[in-house]
């Protein structure tokens, strides 16, 4: 058995899930220190189907802890980014685009370096040992504790990222280090900004996994602890302490795997409709498409792996307006809306509101909503439709009608069909598919780099890229026999010389159990 959980803006939903079999779901509100939310999930799940917590073989968790985090400015590390560079890049030192009350957070600190490579791997200076010793010394006055170093081109050749890593614990054995090659991609000031996140974000990695696991163990549950990254596939914990900023887009990502899992559907429109906003992405072969260009989170520019959703501030939650043409969100009540909706006697008129009040759910107590008025409802739920057509429309890349596929408890909200995808399809368990999602997640391995091709060595290259992506796969969890290439990408770089070409390949495989746990 696997435990699946997937902590939201509004709601924590979990499920008990039995190899293909759903045997119990829940939706709890979501708690302001999100673990004891957890806790209530765990213990409804153990209401609604009793088991025994030594029968599950693994617990997954998709948490917004560390996005929260970053937008709110808040629980943030001191943190320092070192830059091997020099000569060049001096012109935009780190941070450089950052908002200020980010960089006063982190309590930021720059630092540039000489080092860096070109694109073939050739060095643009020799990093000079004197200079990373001289950082140390002002990162020990300063009391950063933790450190993001980025070197020019550094996916090509991480050689002096991690020369500069060995002197630092050297001098600081207790700082933590987060390098941009094991990070970010293609870039250096989008790759060199993850880093300074991740950085920034190690010490409360280490509170929230730490208290995640004691969850587990208060409610008897021996099971390894699994977070869900941004692609789609889970982390252990002790990638999860290194590295938190692959948490980011879990939510999403998890919503659309469930989506596939439910629905059968492997390349469709997903449509997750929360209590706070609807995420709609796409899925391909199973898996969310990622972004292939830079993504902006909390106003920072980053690089990292991330999937391709648009959000919309509508969702459960939502506040409903009349006055001068209806308007739906984007501000929300969240996880108030038990004490706020009119169904629950509050007194917001909210998007839930009007879904009961059209007949769509019975939520809360249907009479307190029966005198609203019929068009004021009509229009709004007209609107929701609108909106939600007009950002499939934006995220479709060819005019071949796409499928929609609608998750998420506030799916209720949508039409029965949109635009000229069809109807829409609501599958069994809809409401906590992002649960499911994180409960069937795997494990996955990717490759993505600059790579000299040679003539006739082509298929050559790829094939060891391949290769390296399934061996990834497997060093990070993966049953061998079970692990696929499920995505390659490969763009010649026609400006450069040498045949260069940036070549990504995705492989992903089925989670190896401990011996003996199923």
């Amino acid at each position: 058995m696997r435990i699946g959980i997937d902590v939201g803006g509004t709601n924590t939903d979990a499920v008990l899930m039995d190899g293909q079999s759903v045997l119990a779901a829940v939706k709890t509100a979501t708690t302001r220190d999100v673990t004891s939310g957890i806790n209530t999930a765990l213990a409804e799940l153990k209401r609604q189907r009793a088991f025994d917590p030594l029968a599950v073989n693994a617990v997954m968790i998709g948490t917004t802890h560390f996005i929260n985090a970053l937008v709110e400015a808040d629980r943030l590390a001191p943190t320092a980014a070192v830059r091997l560079g020099l000569p060049a890049t001096a012109s935009l030192p780190p941070m450089v685009d950052w908002p200020d009350r980010l960089v006063n957070a982190i309590a930021g600190r720059a630092y540039l370096c000489h080092g860096g490579h070109e694109f073939d791997g050739r060095h643009i200076a020799e990093l000079r040992e004197d200079e990373i010793l001289r950082v140390a010394e002002e990162l020990h006055r300063h009391e950063i504790r933790s450190v993001a170093i980025s070197s020019v081109f550094s996916p090509v050749n991480a050689e002096f990222e991690q020369r500069a890593a060995d002197i630092l614990t050297g001098q600081l054995p207790a700082i933590a280090v987060s390098l941009s090659s094991e990070i970010g991609r293609m870039g250096l000031l989008e790759r060199e900004n993850a880093t300074i996140i991740n950085a920034s974000l190690r010490e409360l990695a280490t509170q929230i996994v730490d208290g995640l696991s004691q969850s587990l163990e208060g409610a008897g549950i021996s099971a390894p602890l699994y977070l869900s990254q941004n692609d789609g596939t889970l982390m252990d914990v002790d990638f999860a302490r290194r590295y938190p900023v692959a948490t980011f887009a879990s939510g999403p990502t998890n919503s659309m795997r469930g989506a596939a899992f439910l629905s059968g559907v492997e390349s469709c429109a997903v449509v997750d409709v929360g209590g706070t906003t609807s995420d709609i992405g796409v899925l391909q072969h199973g898996f969310p498409r990622e972004a292939t260009t830079e993504v902006s989170v909390a106003g920072i520019r980053t690089n990292f792996r991330m999937p391709d959703v648009l959000s919309l501030g509508i969702g459960g939650g939502s506040r409903i307006r009349g006055d001068g043409g209806v308007t739906v969100g984007p501000d929300s009540v969240g996880y108030r809306l038990a004490d706020e909706a009119l169904v629950f006697g509050g007194a917001t008129l909210t998007a839930t509101d009007v879904a009961v009040a059209a007949g769509r759910a019975v939520i809360g107590d249907p009479g307190l909503v029966k005198e609203l008025d019929r068009s004021l409802v009509q229009a709004a739920l007209l609107r929701i439709g609108r909106d939600i057509g007009d950002a499939i429309e934006r995220i479709r890349t060819s005019p071949e009608p796409l499928p929609v596929v609608a998750v998420g408890g506030g799916s209720i909200l949508l039409p029965d069909e949109i635009g000229d995808s069809g109807p829409v399809h609501r599958p069994e368990h809809f409401a906590v598919a992002n649960a499911i999602g994180a409960a069937i997640a795997q494990i996955g391995g990717e490759v993505d780099r600059i790579f000299p091709v040679e003539p006739g060595q082509r298929q050559a290259v790829l094939d060891d890229a391949k290769q390296e992506a399934v061996d990834k796969a497997i060093a990070s969890g993966a049953k061998p026999g079970s692990v696929r290439v499920v995505e390659v990408d490969e763009v010649p770089l026609a400006y450069l010389p040498g045949n260069a070409t940036r070549i990504r390949v995705k492989a992903v495989g089925d989670l190896q159990l401990e011996a003996g746990r199923g």
